[in-house]
C-alpha cells in the first residue's frame, strides 16, 4: 500500500492487519506495565497506536499525517527526557526496538507524502528523537559513545528517509509523465484539426467568395453548384472533427494512458482523394502522380504513410491560403533508392500565381507553424524536409522519408502514434 497507494493491498485487509497490531500493542502495554514501567510503555504504545492508525485508514488520514508525526516525535523525545537509564532484563529493550522501528516507518511516510517544507523538519525531528530511544535503557559511559550511538541510529533514520524520497521521486516522475502525455495529446489533436479541418475550411472560404462574385455578376444559375460544393466541403470538415473527437473518446474508453492517441487511418492511398477534394473545391488543377504499386504501398511503414499524407495536406492548404490564383499544382509520390537507402519521396510544387484573379481570396497572412511542425515530424522519422521558392516564383515542398528499419503498416496496425507535432 505504501509503495503504491492507488493500487496497494485491499483496504479491508490493511485495516485488519493494523487493527491487530494496535490490539497487540495495547495488550503488551497492559501486561508489561509493572515490569517495564510506564515511562517505557507509554511512548511505545503511543507511537504504535498513532502510526498504525494513520497507516490503516489511509488515505482518509492523509490530512493528519503531519500532526501525527509531530506527536510521535514529541512523545518519543519526552520519553527519553523523563526516562531513567536502567539495566532492565525484561521487555523494556524489545519495546524500545519496536518504538524505533515504528518511528522509522513514520519517517518513511512523512518524507514520501508530506510537502518538502514540512517533510524536512518533521523527518529531522523524528530521526533525532528515534536516535535517543536506547539511551533510556543504558547511558554509555562517555559522551562520545552516547553521541556515536545516537549518530548510528540517525543514519538508520536517514535510510528510511532515502527510501521514502526515492518512492516520492517515482511518483513525481509518473505525474510529470502523465502531464507531458496529456500535453502531447492536446498538441496532436490541435495538429489534426489544423491539417485536416483547415484544408476543408480554406476550400469553403474560396467557394463562398466565388459564389459572391458569380452572384454579383448576375449568373445566378452558377450559384447552386457552388453551394453544393460548399456543402460537401463543410460535411468533410465536420467528418474530420467527428473523427478527432472519436480518437479522444476511444483513448479514454479503452483505459489507455493520456498519451495513447490512436493514429489517424490516413495514408498514401488517401492522397488521391485529398487531391480530388482540393480540385473540386477550387479552380486550380492538380497533376497527381503516384508511382507506387499496391504492394509497395502496403510496405510503407505506418508513421511514414501518415506523414506523407500530412505533407500533402499542409502543402495544399498553404497553396489555398497563400497562392489561391496559382495556375498549376503538381503532387508526386514515389520511392527512390535501393535496399537500406529506400525512401518515400513526397513532392508538392505550385507555379507562380496568375497575373489576373484566377483564384479567389488572394494571399492570406497568419499561420506559420505548419511547416515548422512538419519539419520536426519528418526529422524525427530520420527523413529530410525542405520547403522554399521553386522555379519562376513558385513554391515547392519536398519530403524524403526513409523506409528501412521501421515497422510496416501491416505489422503495426495496433501501434500508438508518436505524439510529435
Amino acid at each position: 500500500m505504501l509503495l503504491n497507494p492507488q493500487r496497494g493491498l485491499p483496504a479491508g485487509a490493511v485495516r485488519a492487519a493494523c487493527t491487530t497490531v494496535l490490539v497487540l500493542a495495547m495488550l503488551t502495554a497492559v501486561l508489561t506495565w509493572t515490569e517495564a514501567g510506564w515511562k517505557t510503555v507509554v511512548p511505545m504504545a503511543t507511537t504504535v497506536v498513532v502510526t498504525f492508525t494513520v497507516l490503516g485508514w489511509w488515505p482518509k488520514t492523509r490530512p493528519v499525517l503531519a500532526p501525527a508525526a509531530a506527536t510521535v516525535a514529541a512523545v518519543t523525545a519526552l520519553g527519553t527526557l523523563i526516562g531513567r537509564p536502567s539495566r532492565s532484563e525484561g521487555h523494556a529493550g524489545l519495546m524500545a526496538l519496536v518504538e524505533i522501528a515504528v518511528s522509522l516507518l513514520m519517517i518513511f511516510m512523512v518524507v514520501r507524502f508530506e510537502p518538502p517544507r514540512r517533510a524536512l523538519p518533521l523527518g529531522s525531528a523524528l530521526a533525532l528523537s528515534e536516535s535517543t530511544v536506547l539511551l533510556r535503557l543504558e547511558m554509555p559511559p562517555t559522551l562520545a559513545q552516547a553521541l556515536g550511538q545516537s549518530a548510528m541510529f540517525m543514519l538508520v533514520g536517514g535510510g528510511a528517509a532515502v527510501v521514502g524520497g526515492y518512492l516520492r521521486s517515482l511518483d513525481s516522475r509518473r505525474t510529470r509523465s502523465v502531464h507531458e502525455a496529456r500535453k502531447a495529446q492536446r498538441t496532436q489533436l490541435a495538429a489534426d484539426l489544423h491539417d485536416f479541418v483547415a484544408h476543408d475550411v480554406s476550400g469553403i472560404v474560396v467557394l463562398a467568395q466565388a459564389a459572391q462574385v458569380v452572384g454579383g455578376s448576375g449568373r445566378h444559375e452558377q450559384v447552386l453548384p457552388l453551394l453544393e460544393r460548399i456543402e460537401a466541403a463543410g460535411l468533410q470538415a465536420l467528418a474530420s472533427l467527428d473523427r478527432t473527437v472519436l480518437m479522444l473518446n476511444a483513448s479514454g474508453a479503452d483505459g489507455a494512458s493520456a498519451g495513447d492517441v490512436r493514429s489517424a487511418p490516413y495514408g498514401v492511398r488517401d492522397i488521391a482523394e485529398l487531391v480530388q477534394r482540393f480540385t473540386t473545391s477550387g479552380y486550380t488543377e492538380v497533376d497527381y502522380a503516384c508511382a507506387l504499386t499496391d504492394e509497395e504501398i502496403a510496405e510503407v511503414p505506418r508513421e511514414v504513410a501518415e506523414t506523407a499524407h500530412r505533407t500533402v495536406v499542409e502543402a495544399l492548404t498553404n497553396v489555398r491560403r497563400h497562392a489561391a490564383s496559382t495556375t498549376a499544382v503538381r503532387v508526386s509520390v514515389r520511392i527512390n533508392g535501393n535496399g537500406r537507402d529506400r525512401a518515400l519521396v513526397v513532392d508538392v510544387s505550385n507555379s507562380a500565381q496568375a497575373i489576373g484573379p484566377v483564384g479567389f481570396g488572394g494571399p492570406r497572412s497568419g499561420g506559420g507553424t505548419g511547416l515548422v511542425a512538419l519539419t520536426e515530424r519528418v526529422t524525427v522519422l530520420g527523413g529530410e524536409f525542405t520547403a522554399g521558392p521553386y522555379g519562376d516564383d513558385g513554391w515547392r515542398v519536398l519530403a524524403a522519408l526513409p523506409l528501412h528499419g521501421m515497422p510496416t503498416r501491416a505489422e503495426d496496425e495496433t501501434s500508438v502514434r508518436s505524439p510529435h507535432r
